[in-house]
């Protein structure tokens, strides 16, 4: 999926959501200009962020 469609997957403003990638925080691969995220990937990084947010 595009960085548009991630962003209203994970109902986050685009601005949010591109520094989180630049950070390297959300898993994505940069194709030519663009950003591309699998869903399985995202789903699996949503696993592990809820895991690991229940044990702050």
């Amino acid at each position: 999926m595009t960085l548009d469609e991630l962003a209203t997957y994970l109902k986050l403003p685009k601005s949010t959501l591109y520094k989180l990638v630049q950070q390297g925080r959300v898993p994505g691969q940069k194709l030519g200009k663009q950003w591309r995220f699998g869903r399985a990937a995202i789903d699996r990084w949503l696993d592990a962020e809820q895991q690991g947010g229940d044990h702050k």
